[in-house]
Parts: structure tokens; sequence; C-alpha cells
């Protein structure tokens, strides 16, 4: 067996880069907001104490550390705000997933079966939503949803109603609105495990007399579990956490966690009851992610 190569400098910083990005751009942001979450609340600018300055010697650091609580989290436990905000956004995340899911199956699926020479075009009007800004994409939805927008004009055209149907400022408003936003993040993994498939699995299946239903329940869609859960961790973690679209689309009755965040931080200038909440969401978002990855393993471990 010969011996592994070194790698050179280059090399290792390529390697290292990724790292670096997550170690800067994630971990260091996420320490400072854990930081802030056992700080204290006080009426200055920054909103918290203590600060650490790079003067500290390590004697003010350790006293300035011991001042650290779990205020926040405490309070996060008993105000009732915080559990309906998270469960209100959990419930709001899954149905739009799932909605996004039955929708972009079917079409991930006529992408992936396509001719080869029809499959970049395809590929290319899947991803045209983000050639659009997201908050125009947004504000379109208001003047669709609005009671004298073209939705309701349409149907009251048509005759189909007599008055304008409240849509706008409503749950169902924002559900329709992370649909549609989150959708190309559900059909391009779809698309890429679906594509992937050998033909000669369902040519097989076929053969033996399985029925088409049954080789999409038997071949298809076991095939394309990863691209399934893909989709869905793409779609229902950055739904849970979304902002603007409850913001804009829903009503003053529509609860969730990132509006709640939002006015800790920005109306009641509670930054540390704000970082703990946004602490705790991230640990309920783990939850799903350490499930998936301990089937995933339990998989291999059965495949071996």
């Amino acid at each position: 067996m010969s011996a592994r190569r070194r790698l050179s400098l280059g090399e290792r910083l390529v390697i290292a880069a990724p790292y670096l990005w997550i170690g800067a751009f994630f971990l260091a942001p996420m320490l400072l907001i854990a930081k802030i979450s056992v700080s204290q609340s006080v009426l200055a600018r920054p909103p918290y104490r203590p600060i650490f300055e790079p003067s500290d010697s390590l004697a003010a650091i350790w006293a300035k550390a011991q001042t650290f609580s779990f205020d926040a989290y405490r309070a996060l436990m008993s105000d009732t705000l915080y559990l309906e905000s998270y469960l209100s956004s959990l419930t709001i995340a899954a149905v739009s997933t799932l909605i996004t899911l039955i929708i972009a199956y079917p079409f991930a699926l006529a992408m992936a079966r396509a001719p080869e020479r029809l499959r970049p075009m395809l590929i290319g009007l899947a991803a045209a939503p983000f050639w659009t800004s997201f908050l125009i994409r947004v504000y379109a939805w208001i003047a669709l949803l609005k009671d004298e927008g073209l939705i309701n004009n349409a149907l009251m055209a048509l005759g189909l109603i007599s008055a304008p149907m409240q849509m706008f400022a409503t749950t169902g408003a924002v559900v329709v609105g992370i649909v549609y936003s989150y959708l190309p993040f559900m059909l391009l993994p779809l698309y890429a495990a679906l594509e992937r498939q050998d033909p000669s699995l369902r040519e097989a299946a076929a053969d033996l007399g399985a029925s088409p239903a049954q080789i999409f329940l038997r071949v298809t869609l076991p095939l394309s579990r990863e691209g399934v859960v893909a989709g869905v961790l793409l779609v229902f973690i950055p739904a849970v956490g979304e902002f603007v679209i409850p913001d804009l689309l829903g009503g003053s009755e529509t609860l969730m966690i990132g509006r709640t965040l939002w006015n800790d931080f920005f109306s009641n200038h509670d930054w540390p009851a704000a970082s703990a909440a946004a602490i705790a969401l991230v640990a309920v978002l783990m939850i799903p992610l350490l499930l998936w990855e301990r089937a995933r393993l339990a998989d291999e471990d059965d495949a071996r």
C-alpha cells in the first residue's frame, strides 16, 4: 500500500475555505447571539450588559462573565407568547412544506422524464423566479390577494362570487406566499434525485408485472427519498423563521417567531430575550437534521 500523499498548502487552503466560511459567517455570529442571550437587558446602546472591550484585563473579563444569567431563557419558558409563536411557526411551515412537496413532485418528475434537449430550458424556467427580487414577488401577491385585487375582480366578473373574499392578511395568504417563494428550493433537489434514477429499474418492475402506481410507490418514490428530504429541509427550516412574508401577507393574528423576534429586537429593545429565542429556535431546527442523520447512518449500517 502506498503512503498517503501530503497535501500542498494550496490544497489545504481549498479544503479549509468552507470551514473558515462557516466559522466566520455562522459560528461567530451564533456565539455572539449566545453571549447576548445570557446578558442583562439595559436601557443603553447596545441594550445589554456586559460588553467586553479589547483592553479588558483577565480580571475584568472574569468579573463581567460572572454577571451572566439565564433570566432570558427562564422568561422564554414562562411567556406563552414564545410558545405560541413557535407552535404557529412550526404548523405554518409544516403545512407550507407539505403543499410545496405535493406541487413540486409532479413537476420535478415531468422535468426528469422530459427529453434531454428540453431539460436545460425547464431547469431555467424553474429557477426563473430567482431572477426577480424576492420582495417584489411578495408584493405582487398583495396585488393579487387584496379585496380589490386581480383574483377577486376576476371571480366577481365571472359571477362566481358576489362580494370580495377575504384572502389578504390571513394565515392562508402566508402559506401561499411561502409555497410560491420556496417552490424552486423543493423542485430542484427533487429533479436532481429523479433525473439520476436508472430507467432500467422501472422497466424491470414493469416486466415483473408491476402497475404504473406500484412502480411509482416501490421504485420511483423510494429512490427519490434523498431529494425529498433535501427539499423538505430547504423549505421547512427557512419557513419557520420567515419574517418578510408574514409581515407583508399576514394579518395581526398571524403569529410567527420571526415577527416576535423582530419586535423584541427593534420595538422592545430586549436583545437578550430575542437572542435566547433565536438560540432556542436553532436548537429546535437541529432536531430534524439530527434525526435524518441518525436514520441515514442506520441505513448505511444495515447496508453493510
